[in-house]
């Protein structure tokens, strides 16, 4: 809130408020409480303008990472060409809400039971298609055997979350639209999110045989897409 020249910032303890505990692994509870929390603030805030906020939500997004694409040029050529069509296809997507922009692990606090989540850490909020947290929160918190297994039943679940929080708050779209949509761009926004990592850690434990087939499956696509 802002009173003048003046800002105002009403902050809550999460741990006074039941969120004590904090998580580097989860269970089915844990990642379906943060994936309900997604879906719902996705839910909350889809056709949001962002005013005030990101233009382009997220901290690795194209237009910020110049220096790690200068990298990928040289570490993967071809993902590096397909760079810009990647960030155009997420940022050109007809169903935009806000995203959290850091939704990993570390940033939600649960209750001991992992009923519930509180998130933390939004000072990269900003506009975007949701499916860009869901498949960044996913790699923070499973490895890429765990990743390729339960691909499709997270992405199941989160769906399932989203039509039932867009009812609830009696958001008008067309629901199958925006899941079709945003199913189709999930390998596009994990390898978004890969693009950046690979040319600011080459060597990191995320760049796995999982990214790298989706990766591969996206940018093969839009080569073939340019030869027509």
């Amino acid at each position: 809130m802002t009173e003048g020249d003046e800002v105002v910032m009403l902050l809550e303890d999460l741990d006074a408020a039941g969120y004590s505990a904090r998580r580097s692994k989860v269970g089915e509870r844990g990642l379906q409480s943060c994936l309900s929390w997604l879906a719902n603030f996705h839910a909350t805030y889809l056709g949001s303008s962002a005013q005030g906020l990101w233009k382009i939500g997220t901290y690795w997004h194209l237009d910020t990472r110049p220096d790690e694409l200068k990298v990928l040029q040289k570490e993967d050529p071809q993902l590096w060409r397909a760079s810009a069509v990647i960030d155009q296809q997420l940022n050109s997507a007809r169903f935009q809400t806000l995203v959290h922009g850091d939704a990993k692990l570390a940033n939600f606090c649960f209750l001991d039971n992992e009923a519930l989540v509180a998130a933390v850490d939004f000072q990269y909020v900003g506009a975007g298609c949701g499916i860009k947290d869901v498949a960044y929160f996913i790699g923070s918190c499973l490895d890429e055997s765990a990743c390729e297994a339960n691909e499709s039943r997270l992405l199941d679940f989160y769906f399932e979350s989203l039509e039932k929080a867009l009812a609830e708050q009696q958001q008008s779209v067309d629901f199958k639209a925006l899941e079709a949509e945003w199913r189709a761009l999930y390998p596009v926004a994990w390898t978004d999110f890969h693009r950046f990592l690979k040319g600011w850690s080459p060597g990191h434990w995320k760049i796995n045989s999982y990214s790298e087939r989706l990766a591969k499956e996206v940018v093969t696509k839009i080569e073939q897409e340019r030869t027509f």
